[in-house]
Parts: structure tokens; C-alpha cells; sequence
């Protein structure tokens, strides 16, 4: 149930891709008026992330995540209706306001029922899901798109929605207990938004996770133009792009959840970063000196996923640690910083480099250099005040 909460929100993002053009046919559309359905929903996914951890802090995990649902599903449903492109617009900011409820709520229902070591397997596992959603998305949105025309894919949305009211209804248990919860206050709030938001260790961890997914997102994003420009793929071939990216993301989950108990989280991350910086490196070289080919423009994708699923499930168990008492607002705070990352990516990053491989190349190796000097700055800083032992024991004094 977790995982399936996790993916809802990347799923919504990627699933209606290849089916830009028929949406803007079928509405009579704009080119940057159909973008604009893109940047509406993950500028709303975004900034309602500063509210969902909170609210489940003070009202409980389980009726926070059916009331989000049950408002995505309705606007899934508004979607697939739309008459014109300003609905579609307006359907999908609201499912952006709902959708991601059940990724930042579940990563701290992980944290209150597990210890270090069972989270990090859990969060691992739950991580392939996040990982696999933008890659399966397009894919099975393309077939839709293809065999029922766009309007299906909303409907599916739709259906994916009530399913997930059902089942969280049925068996989601509430893993907040009331004597542990938040009050609900302004004033309560707005100190614990100060507490979180000014951290600044915690804010570099938020950065590592938002540089490090947007990197292989850049790639996600700008999926239209980088398969069907420069690879020659129509819709239904978006397979290509995507199933190697599910097969790293699967091998890399499995690295994580096999280094809980074994390894340091941090350990972990380190050693997840020489996956990314080969891949990277790998991609930049090849797209300066070679026109862009299958299999080759994808492999280096493929071995960037293994390093992004190792990870993010440390990354996230340790920005966590850091507020014990308020994991709920710091899931949401993580979700925020991570999720403007994404605005800024999808809304001027790709626009501005996807038609050039090479660009796209460089894009994805300057995203993951952020990473990386956040990472380094937040290991930095721990070491200075004395935390280093306990957040990162796999580096010496």
C-alpha cells in the first residue's frame, strides 16, 4: 500500500506524456499551453507537500492520506471530462494538491513502525516503486494513448484512484498514536516549519534527494522530445527508454535493502555515487563524440538508476533522524525543497536542453554535481558538530 502511495504522484506525472500531441489536437491546444498542465501539477504537488506531513503530525497518518485520495480520484475523473484545455489545466492542479499525501505520509509511517535497519529495507522496497513509476508510466500510457486516445489515460488514473480508497479503507492502519501527535495550532506550526525549514543540514539532505532524481528525471521529462526527435520512437516504442531504467532501479533497490544492517546509510549513498558518476560521465562522453543510438543512448540511464535507488532510502532515513518528534513535517519540508527541484526541472530545464543531446548530457552531470556538493557540505557540517559518529560512520575522523 505504501508503495503504491509513493508511485501515485510520479505515475501522474509521466503517464500522460505520449500523449501530448493528441491533447493538444483534441482541445486545440497550445504547445506551451499543454506544458502548462506539466509545470500547474508539479508547482501544486510541490507546495502542498509543506502541508500534508503536518497535518498527519497533528490529525493522524491514515484519515489524511484517504481524504487526499478520495480528492485525486475525483479530479482524475474531472481530468478525463475536461472540454478544454483550462480544465485539464485546473484538474490537474488539484490532483497535484492531493497526490502527494501518500508519499511524504508513508515515508513517515515507515519511521514510526521501524527500527534503522528494517525502515532502510522497507524504504528500499518502497523506493523501487517511486523509482519504477516514471519509467512504466509512459509506457503503459503510450499504449493506452494509442488504442483509446488520451482521455483513457485519466480514466485509468481514475481507477487506480478508487482502488487505493478501497483498499487504504480497508486495511490501513493508523500508526500515530494520539499521544504523540502534533497540536494543531498556528503559532504550533509555524515554530515547527522554523525548527525544520532553517535546519541547514537538513535542507542540504532535501537538495541531495531533489538533484540526485532530478538528473535521471531530466531524462523522464523530457521523454517526447529525447525518444521521438533525436531516437526516432513513436509512443509505443517508449519502452526502450524505460525498461532499462526499471532494470537498474530493481538492481539498485535490491543494493539498498541488502546494505541495511551491514552498512552505514551513508556508507551506502557514497558508494551509490560512483554508479551515478560513471553514468553520468559515461552519458557526457558519449553524447559529445556519437550521434544518439539505441542501445547505447539508454545504458548509461540504466546504471544511474542503480545508483539513484541505492540512495534515496538513506538519504531519506537519515534527513528523518534529524527530527525524531516531527517526521511528518519533515517529510513534507524534504518533499517541498525536492519537489521545486522538480518545478525548476520541468518547467525551464528540459524546455531549454532537450533538444540537444548533448545539452540533456550535461544537464544531468551538472544536476548530480549539486548533489554531490550538497552531499559533501551536509558531511562536512555533521563532522563539526560532532555528529559525524552517529550519522556517518562510514567515514574516518
Amino acid at each position: 500500500m505504501l508503495a503504491a502511495l509513493a508511485t501515485l504522484g510520479p505515475f501522474s506525472i509521466d503517464a500522460y506524456l505520449p500523449a501530448f500531441s493528441g491533447i493538444q489536437a483534441s482541445l486545440s491546444a497550445t504547445p506551451l499551453e499543454i506544458q502548462q498542465t506539466l509545470s500547474a501539477y508539479l508547482f501544486a504537488f510541490g507546495v502542498m507537500f509543506l502541508f500534508h506531513g503536518a497535518l498527519s503530525d497533528s490529525f493522524g497518518r491514515r484519515p489524511v492520506i484517504l481524504v487526499s485520495l478520495t480528492v485525486y480520484t475525483l479530479a482524475s475523473l474531472g481530468g478525463a471530462l475536461a472540454p478544454n484545455v483550462h480544465a485539464l489545466i485546473l484538474w490537474r492542479v488539484v490532483q497535484g494538491l492531493s497526490v502527494g499525501a501518500g508519499m511524504v505520509v508513508g515515508r513517515a509511517m515507515i519511521r514510526d513502525l521501524y527500527d534503522t535497519e528494517n525502515a532502510q529495507r522497507l524504504m528500499s522496497m518502497v523506493t523501487l516503486f517511486f523509482g519504477l513509476a516514471p519509467a512504466i508510466a509512459p509506457v503503459i500510457g503510450g499504449w493506452l494513448f494509442a488504442e483509446l486516445g488520451w482521455r483513457s489515460v485519466f480514466w485509468f488514473l481514475t481507477a487506480v484512484g478508487a482502488l487505493l480508497v478501497a483498499f487504504g479503507a480497508w486495511r490501513l492502519p493508523e500508526t500515530l498514536p494520539e499521544s504523540h501527535r502534533q497540536p494543531f495550532h498556528p503559532v504550533a506550526l509555524i515554530k515547527g516549519y522554523e525548527e525544520v525549514g532553517i535546519h541547514a543540514r537538513f535542507l542540504l539532505l532535501s537538495l541531495v534527494v531533489g538533484f540526485n532524481f532530478n538528473a535521471f528525471f531530466l531524462y523522464i521529462v523530457s521523454a517526447p522530445v529525447f525518444l521521438g526527435e533525436h531516437l526516432h520512437l513513436g509512443p509505443q516504442q517508449y519502452a526502450w527508454l524505460f525498461l532499462p531504467c526499471i532494470l537498474g532501479i530493481i538492481f539498485g533497490s535490491q543494493l539498498s535493502g541488502r546494505a541495511a544492517g551491514r552498512q552505514s546509510p551513508a556508507t551506502t549513498v557514497q558508494r551509490a555515487y560512483v554508479f551515478m558518476v560513471v553514468a553520468a560521465s559515461g552519458n557526457l562522453v558519449y553524447a559529445l563524440l556519437l550521434p544518439p543510438a539505441l542501445p547505447w543512448a539508454v545504458i548509461p540511464l540504466m546504471i544511474y538508476g542503480i545508483g539513484f535507488a541505492m540512495a534515496m532510502p538513506s538519504v531519506t532515513l537519515i534527513t528523518l533522524d534529524l527530527f525524531p518528534t516531527r517526521r511528518g513535517m519533515a517529510a513534507s519540508l524534504q518533499g517541498f525543497v525536492s519537489g521545486m527541484v522538480n518545478v525548476v526541472n520541468a518547467g525551464l530545464i528540459s524546455p531549454a536542453l532537450s533538444r540537444d543531446t548533448r545539452w540533456l548530457a550535461a544537464g544531468m552531470a551538472a544536476l548530480l554535481a549539486a548533489g554531490i556538493l550538497c552531499w559533501w557540505l551536509y558531511t562536512r557540517s555533521a563532522r563539526r558538530r560532532g555528529s559525524l559518529v552517529e550519522t556517518l560512520p562510514g567515514i574516518p575522523d
